[in-house]
């Protein structure tokens, strides 16, 4: 039997407990098993369907967002009837953030059910949240739109979306500084470079100039990290300046 029949067709112990863990997350037994088998498929198995189409989680990670956008967006449209498109659109953006699908994922230990040839400690942290995005998709295929938004309601908006938090929850240091300096007429710069030092991996560190004056360094393990963290540190030196605006 090759690995396609043995993953989808199969009923091992590994099946019910697969199953059983499943079931616990979602809070309702799923009906097609076989949909949320292929939602923690990595690319990396290199499986095939019989038509020779990969076999991944991607295609779900896609109808998840799409799903989890509409969701929140209704969310946010009923509960802030106050709220202008750019308003609905900011929160939805910090609720639907990649850190915060990255934190989901976590919480659940999604990581656990994810079948790959990879060692799962050699993935980054958007595993965590594209398996949560993928999850979703498969709720909304095996099940609908109900059972997908009952989700979305139970393991998101309830234990996560407090608006009054969300207003006040910086999605991006970096695009508020920019958006300042902007604003301020400041000339600004952010100077990258590689950092490798003693550590295993490759680390780059950023200065952020404004006119020609460092204001904050960082580094970190990729460049757009290391530019947050800068940010982060600037952010904070210069906040009672930013907040008089």
């Amino acid at each position: 039997m090759n690995f396609t029949s043995n993953i989808f067709n199969s009923h091992s112990k590994q099946d019910g407990d697969f199953f059983l863990g499943i079931t616990n997350i979602l809070g309702f037994k799923p009906k097609k098993i076989g949909i949320y088998k292929k939602a923690f498929l990595h690319r990396s198995a290199n499986i095939k369907d019989k038509l020779g189409n990969p076999m991944n989680y991607e295609r779900l990670e896609f109808l998840g967002d799409a799903m989890l956008g509409t969701i929140i967006s209704k969310h946010l449209y009923n509960e802030v009837p106050g709220g202008d498109e750019g308003y609905l659109t900011k929160m939805r953006s910090k609720i639907v953030s990649r850190k915060h699908l990255n934190e989901l994922g976590k919480d659940l230990n999604l990581i656990h059910f994810v079948e790959s040839k990879i060692p799962k400690s050699h993935f980054g942290d958007n595993i965590h949240g594209n398996v949560f995005e993928a999850l979703v998709g498969a709720i909304y295929l095996d099940r609908g739109y109900k059972y997908c938004e009952k989700f979305i309601e139970d393991r998101v908006i309830e234990p996560y979306v407090d608006i009054e938090q969300l207003e006040g929850k910086v999605i991006s240091y970096k695009s508020l500084l920019i958006e300042w300096c902007q604003k301020q007429k400041k000339d600004f710069k952010y100077h990258i470079y590689e950092d490798t030092g003693k550590d295993p991996l490759k680390h780059f560190a950023v200065k952020f100039s404004i006119n020609g004056k460092v204001m904050a360094k960082a580094r970190a393990t990729s460049k757009k990290k290391a530019e947050e963290k800068a940010s982060k540190r600037a952010f904070f030196a210069l906040q009672h300046k930013i907040e008089k605006t």
